[in-house]
């Protein structure tokens, strides 16, 4: 009988791409791959180190394994397994940490399933993280997320991604495109551009050959896939040939996730962050003089070393006056080996906390205006396969979360619909349109 394999994911959207490539793996070597409750023989543990309490998170994965198959095999790979190697091979448990350049040879790695009394680690100095290792998600039928790029060349105080993940290098156009269309033949309606710093795309062998405008124009010939989104890209890498680009394009969707992290440019110039407010001002305005219904999402860090009062309400009316729809608020947290680390004027935990509550506040109030902009206007909904109590959900492509009754033929179906009102819940109710599918 075949062995079991149960795959968990902490943090991105590029950590979900990969954890399915490694399940692809898995089974091309004769493994089932199950879920995390069916007493799998091998668990593989995809961490995170963007987001707080790394450790914990990781500590506590292992535990919940432990008690579902209590002989399994527990392997560590992802951005903390590259970081804190030897502090995770001392969780009770765990039996192989696999760092950055070590995690696509998994299957090279596990000949041996019974445990040791210690973990064994595999884990080369982050430089020989050079290779382009491509994967995307399968398993949801409705969108992929898709790797387009891996590593960062930028020194942002604040972040060990460079730590985990290496330096910048990037996929082909001809494999992300060939891979495009596998995903189409699959029945796959949208597909998410992933990568650590995707503007940054074109960089292969640490020579430039590409940018990020290329490769988009090519996806958009792309027969089969009805969306694609880009997940998230610097404000100085997102240029006017893109943004034009993308208001007149057939499958590119008028939605943009583009990281501010500090409303001021002191707090920025800490940060060593490669553009200026009035720069990401200037993209914003860009963006909604072509699409006015543009969805705009934005990253901030609250609590930087250094963020004064002032700074922090700067950050705040520049965030309030901006035509954006959302925010991901941060609680700035030290990280090991950042220059921000040693940064005096820390910013006491209270104030981090209720700063963040402040800008969640603000999230929810830019998001629901821009709901209520969407009311009483005509969009395409895609649907997923989820159904909680009879009730399922879709979006738009400039992403307003819809809900409907569940009906399996709307399934990873595009359908015309109105935008009625907002519920209680902050989502919005439809009507149909019409009885005609969109293909």
């Amino acid at each position: 009988m075949g062995k079991k394999v149960a795959f968990y994911t902490l943090g991105c959207k590029l950590n979900y791409s990969e954890t399915s490539a490694i399940g692809r793996q898995f089974q091309n070597a004769g493994f089932e791959t199950v879920d995390f409750t069916a007493a799998p023989d091998v668990f593989v543990i995809n961490t995170c180190s963007v987001t707080d309490n790394a450790d914990k998170k990781c500590r506590k994965v292992v535990k919940e394994a432990l008690k579902q198959s209590p002989n399994a095999y527990i392997t560590i790979v992802g951005c903390y397994a590259q970081l804190k190697p030897k502090e995770i091979s001392e969780i009770p448990g765990v039996d192989m940490v696999l760092g950055a350049a070590e995690k696509f040879q998994i299957i090279d790695h596990i000949t041996d399933l019974t445990k040791k009394p210690k973990a064994v680690v595999y884990n080369q100095p982050i430089e020989f993280a050079n290779q382009f290792n491509s994967s995307f998600s399968i398993g949801d039928r409705t969108r992929t997320f898709l790797k387009v790029q891996d590593g960062c060349d930028y020194s942002c105080t604040f972040c060990t991604i460079p730590l985990a993940r290496g330096s910048s290098r990037s996929d082909t156009i001809e494999n992300i495109v060939k891979q495009a269309n596998e995903i189409a033949a699959s029945g796959v309606k949208e597909i998410v551009l992933t990568g650590v710093n995707i503007g940054d795309f074109g960089i292969i062998d640490g020579k430039r050959g590409n940018r990020f405008f290329e490769l988009v124009k090519e996806l958009d010939n792309v027969e089969g896939i009805d969306r694609i989104r880009i997940s998230s890209i610097e404000p100085n890498l997102l240029t006017d040939e893109i943004i034009e680009f993308v208001a007149t394009s057939n499958r590119f969707v008028p939605h943009f996730h583009i990281p501010l992290q500090s409303g001021s440019n002191k707090i920025l110039s800490l940060m060593r962050r490669r553009y200026r407010r009035e720069l990401y001002s200037d993209r914003v305005a860009k963006i909604k003089s072509l699409m006015p219904d543009a969805c705009i999402g934005v990253d901030v860090i609250v609590g930087f070393p250094g963020e004064s009062r002032e700074d922090f309400i700067d950050t705040y009316n520049f965030l309030n006056e901006l035509n954006i729809s959302y925010l991901h608020v941060f609680t700035y947290s030290e990280r090991e080996n950042t220059l921000a680390a040693t940064m005096e004027n820390t910013v006491p935990g209270s104030l981090r906390a209720d700063r963040s509550k402040m800008l969640h506040i603000l999230s929810e109030k830019k998001r629901r205006a821009f709901y209520e902009s969407q009311l009483n206007t005509s969009a395409t909904v895609l649907f997923e396969g989820d159904n909680k109590d009879g009730i399922m959900h879709g979006f738009t492509a400039n992403y307003v979360k819809v809900k409907a009754l569940y009906d399996p033929l709307l399934v990873n179906e595009l359908k015309r619909v109105r935008l009625i009102s907002i519920a209680a819940d902050g989502e919005v109710d439809i009507e149909e349109e019409s009885e005609v599918f969109v293909h």
